[in-house]
């Protein structure tokens, strides 16, 4: 499978920085789930465990993994990192988003 998801250099640094403060063999789990104030919504969390199916993406350190249904709704995507004034956070940039919130943490499609 084609995932074509990409990570930004520094959300890389920054899932390395916060992956150095979990127990060893920690990974970034990254998935898509229905809810938010657009229909989807992007859920982040720190997982141990890598499924027979997930898609793994490392970069310099840094692991993450997708599940094979949430990688359908992210291909072509990528996994930055921001820090702006409204507060430092991950953020995808979904070019199959046809909408998101102002926050950038749900979409629709």
């Amino acid at each position: 499978m084609d995932v074509n998801v990409t990570v930004s250099e520094r959300a890389a640094r920054r899932i390395g920085e916060i992956l150095k403060s979990e127990p060893a063999g920690s990974m970034l789990r990254v998935s898509v789930e229905g809810g938010g104030c657009s229909g989807f919504q992007y859920k982040f969390g720190v997982e141990r465990a890598k499924a027979e199916d997930d898609i793994v993406i490392a970069r310099a350190g840094a692991v993450v993994l997708i599940d094979p249904v949430s990688v359908n709704y992210m291909a072509g995507s990528e996994i930055d990192f921001v820090d702006d004034l409204i507060g430092a956070s991950f953020k995808v940039k979904n070019p199959k988003a046809t909408a998101s919130c102002g926050c950038g943490t749900s979409f629709a499609l």
